[in-house]
């Protein structure tokens, strides 16, 4: 049977070869790569799904801390905006230079020692971040931070796939990207009133402490994949070269549409929320600090919506997934569009709650090229297909926040304290650059793919 099959409903379309033998023996395959004897859902498969979403959750905390932050770690550090993006740019950099290190690394020694490894980085890099008080130490703890985050999210989706059958895996993905959304709201809500009231020590000090809850969790509880006691490890498995593993993976057009569908739909919201939103919302629209949370929770909860919305398309009918990210990428570009060019760069109250509406949807179409990437790959790469497919959207993040911070230092010379609504306006305009990138590689791509 083709190795790819295995890890795909049969619904859903992707490439079909002639049977040959798998490198994996079928006595040590992967659970998720055999239908007969595969994933049986259920309770059990729900409870390990909850361990890992938990650590998952507790990642988006770790990671969307500085968003409600951003203001106060400029007075706190003294720095302007380039610099202040140089905290969430050295974290998603380092987000995604572990994509494929940590793909591999759960394809070898399985998710649930990859989780653990996971927690504790987060919780080191929180709690050296909660008592830096310069620049430099701030930064290094978040590159730290970075790390761990980078070790979450494949974890979780390899533990879906082992326990869960194929033709739920989409489901089952939008589920955990909407239990992550619950981690954003976390910070959105009660981060930025713990700030407020406790100042910043405390609040990251006690976010750093969330995670021996976690590793508790992981360590006592989860269950890598149905009929193991702890650790489900293969029997000698036939060991693939590093290069061969990431080349292959590479190879398939699937794993590359995958990418660049993360890639354009993930960055715009991702930027918005991980550290521009709040001070565009207050800076440039003049709202009030608390004003401006509450309207970072319509971005939340309109992506839990999406969630659940993208979810059940796609368990209808795999071939959603294209017409679902071009809609997204349209409406999002549309709607920032005619935010952009509201005259004097402040668009009604309506259009900036429409606009965080559609952006709701930006994550779960994400999701979508990790889907890609799971569909067109067998079981054994599964892990470092995902990590490539998930840099996508990442290295969007990263080049959109470092040019809005250059622009906006660029636009607003000699004051780095706040900068004006114009100056937003025009920095803003730089989402558009990878946004039309992303769009002509997907329209190329596209083709290659069979059944897209």
């Amino acid at each position: 049977m083709d190795p790819a099959s295995a890890t795909r409903s049969p619904s859903v379309p992707g490439p079909r070869t002639s049977a040959a033998p798998t490198a994996v023996p079928p006595a040590a395959a992967d659970p998720a790569a055999d239908p007969a004897a595969g994933p049986p859902g259920g309770r059990a498969a729900w409870f390990a799904w909850a361990i890992g979403v938990s650590v998952y959750v507790l990642a988006v905390i770790h990671r969307t801390s500085l968003g409600v932050a951003g203001l106060d770690a400029a007075q706190r550090f003294g720095v302007g905006a380039s610099a202040l993006s140089t905290f969430s740019i050295l974290q998603v950099l380092v987000y995604v230079a572990m994509q494929i290190p940590v793909g591999l690394m759960v394809d070898r020694f399985g998710p649930r020692r990859v989780l653990m490894l996971g927690i504790t980085l987060l919780s080191v890099g929180q709690l050296a971040f909660a008592f830096s008080s310069a620049f430099g130490p701030a930064l290094v703890s978040r590159a730290v931070l970075g790390c761990g985050d980078a070790m979450t999210f494949i974890s979780v989706l390899r533990v879906a796939a082992r326990w869960f059958p194929a033709a739920r895996n989409a489901l089952v993905m939008q589920l955990t990207g909407l239990a992550g959304m619950v981690g954003n709201l976390v910070t959105t809500v009660v981060l930025a009133q713990a700030l407020h009231s406790e100042g910043w020590t405390p609040t990251f000090a006690a976010v750093a402490l969330l995670g021996v809850g976690g590793f508790a969790l992981v360590a006592l509880l989860l269950r890598e994949a149905p009929g193991t006691a702890v650790v489900a490890q293969p029997a000698a498995p036939v060991r693939v070269p590093v290069r061969a593993q990431i080349r292959s993976s590479w190879r398939e057009p699937g794993t590359r549409l995958g990418m660049w569908v993360h890639f354009t739909t993930a960055f715009p919201a991702g930027a918005f929320s991980l550290l521009w939103g709040l001070p565009y919302l207050v800076e440039g629209q003049g709202m009030s600090r608390a004003d401006a949370g509450a309207m970072l929770t319509v971005l939340v909860f309109s992506t839990m919506f999406f969630s659940l919305l993208i979810g059940r398309l796609l368990a209808r009918s795999a071939r959603a997934r294209m017409p679902i990210v071009l809609t997204v990428i349209t409406a999002t570009g549309c709607c920032w569009a005619a935010a952009l060019a509201w005259p004097g760069g402040h668009p009604p109250f309506w259009l900036l709650v429409l606009l965080l509406i559609v952006m709701g949807s930006n994550g779960p179409a994400s999701l979508v090229g990790l889907d890609y990437a799971r569909s067109y790959n067998p079981a054994e790469r599964l892990g470092t297909a995902s990590g490539i497919a998930n840099m996508g959207g990442f290295i969007a993040m990263v080049i959109t926040l470092l040019g809005i911070g250059v622009l906006l230092d660029a636009l607003s010379p000699g004051t780095g304290a706040t900068y004006s609504a114009g100056a937003y306006r025009v920095a803003f305009c730089w989402m558009y650059v990878p946004m039309l990138v992303g769009m002509a590689m997907i329209l190329r791509l596209r083709g290659k793919v069979k059944g897209f």
